[in-house]
C-alpha cells in the first residue's frame, strides 16, 4: 500500500528532474530524430538509376528499354555512352548498359554489356537479376513463348508493414531503457556524492519508502515522455498500433521496472558518476546493438540468437513489436511476453541483492 511519504518523496524527485531541462529535452528529441531520420530514409522507393546507350535503335532494343522502363527498381536516363560513363565513374548513375548495333538480326543479337563500379555498388546482383529477367521478357516475345510459370505475391499481413513501423517499438524500448537506468543508476550515483543519501539514512524513512518513491517518479516521467513520443510517430507520420494499447503499456511498465531495477544495482557499484558511465555502457550499448532494435535478431546468426534473445532489452524490444505490429495480446503469454515477466524477477533480485541501503549511503 502506498503512503502518503512515498507520494511526497515522489513529487520531491520530480521537482528534482524538472529542473534539468537539458535531461527533458535530450531525452525527448534524441529519439524523436532517431525516427525522423529513418521514415525519411525509408520513404524513397530506392530505385536505381541506370543509364542506357542505345546503337541499335532496332524493335528489339526499343522492347528492352520499355520492359526495363517497367521495372520499379529502375531509374533509366538514355543517352551518349560517353557522357553516361563519366556519370558511372562519378557516382552518379548506378550502372551503364550498351546496346551494340548487332542487336536487330534474330540469329546474331551479341551481347549486351554492363558497365558498373562495383565499388560504389553493393546491389550489382540485384541489377544485373532485373536486366536477365528484361532480356528473357524481350526474347520470350521474339519467340512468341508464353511463360510457363506464373508468381503472384500475396501480402499475410494486414496492412503493408514500412522499416519505420518495425522501427518504432524498438526505438521506445532502446528509450525506455535509457531513460530507466538514469532515473535510478545515475541518480543513486548523484545523490551519494551529494550526501543525499547519508543524509536519507539517519531519518525514520526506509530503503522502501525511497525506492518506491524514485520508481513512482521515474515511472511517471518515462510514461509522459514515452506518450509524447509516440503520439507524434502515430499522428505524423500515420503509424498504427495494431494491438491493445492495455497490452502496449503494460509492457512498457514492466519494462521500467525492469531497467530501474537494473540501474539501481549499477548504482550501487558505482561511486562516482564517471564510475558508473562505462558501467552503464557496458550494460546498455551491446544491448543496443544486438537486441534487435534496428533490425530483425533472426538476421543474425544462428548461433548467437539464443543469448541475444535472453538479453532483457531484447524481451522488451519484442513483445512490444509484438503488440505493435501483429496485434499480438500481452495475455497470450508469448515468448516475448514470458521473457519479459522472467526479466521482471531477475532484476528484481539483483537490486534487492546490490542495493543495500547501508552500503549505498557511505
Amino acid at each position: 500500500m502506498l503512503t502518503s511519504l512515498q507520494f511526497h518523496l515522489a513529487g520531491v524527485f520530480l521537482k528534482i528532474f524538472l529542473r534539468n531541462r537539458q535531461a527533458i529535452l535530450f531525452s525527448l528529441f534524441f529519439p524523436l530524430i532517431f525516427i525522423g531520420a529513418f521514415s525519411f530514409s525509408g520513404a524513397s522507393n530506392d530505385q536505381f538509376t541506370i543509364g542506357v546507350t542505345d546503337d541499335s535503335q532496332s524493335p528489339f532494343s526499343e522492347e528492352f528499354i520499355k520492359n526495363l522502363e517497367q521495372e520499379e527498381i529502375f531509374n533509366l536516363i538514355e543517352g551518349d555512352f560517353e557522357s553516361l560513363q563519366s556519370s558511372l565513374i562519378q557516382g552518379d548513375i548506378k550502372g551503364l548498359i550498351l546496346i551494340p548495333n548487332n542487336f536487330k538480326d534474330i540469329d546474331n543479337l551479341g551481347a549486351l554489356k554492363f558497365y558498373v563500379d562495383a565499388s560504389q555498388t553493393r546491389q550489382v546482383s540485384v541489377i544485373q537479376r532485373a536486366i536477365e529477367t528484361s532480356l528473357l521478357s524481350v526474347e520470350r516475345k521474339i519467340r512468341n513463348i508464353e511463360p510457363l510459370f506464373d508468381l503472384q505475391l500475396e501480402d499475410v499481413k494486414a496492412r503493408p508493414q514500412r522499416y519505420i513501423d518495425f522501427l518504432l517499438p524498438g526505438l521506445l524500448a532502446f528509450m525506455i531503457m535509457n531513460l530507466s537506468i538514469a532515473g535510478s543508476g545515475f541518480n543513486i550515483v548523484e545523490y551519494r556524492r551529494r550526501g543525499i543519501l547519508k543524509r536519507l539514512f539517519v531519518t525514520p524513512i526506509k530503503p522502501k519508502d525511497f525506492i518506491t518513491s524514485i520508481v513512482l517518479a521515474r515511472m511517471l516521467i518515462v510514461l509522459v515522455q514515452l506518450s509524447v513520443v509516440l503520439s507524434i510517430a502515430l499522428f505524423l507520420l500515420d503509424i498504427t498500433i495494431i494491438g491493445s494499447y492495455l497490452s502496449f503499456y503494460l509492457t512498457v511498465i514492466l519494462g521500467t521496472f525492469i531497467f530501474l531495477c537494473i540501474g539501481f544495482a549499477l548504482g550501487s557499484l558505482a561511486k562516482t558518476q564517471e564510475g558508473i558511465r562505462p558501467i552503464v555502457g557496458l550494460v546498455t550499448f551491446p544491448q543496443v546493438i544486438l537486441s534487435g532494435v534496428f533490425f530483425p535478431i533472426s538476421s543474425m546468426p544462428e548461433v548467437v540468437q539464443p543469448i541475444v534473445y535472453s538479453l532483457p532489452l531484447s524481451s522488451v524490444v519484442s513483445s512490444l513489436r509484438e503488440i505493435a505490429n501483429d496485434g499480438v495480446s500481452f495475455m497470450a503469454f508469448s515468448t516475448s511476453t514470458i521473457g519479459v515477466l522472467i526479466w521482471v524477477l531477475i532484476s528484481f533480485v539483483i537490486a534487492t541483492r546490490f542495493f543495500v541501503w547501508k552500503e549505498v549511503a557511505k
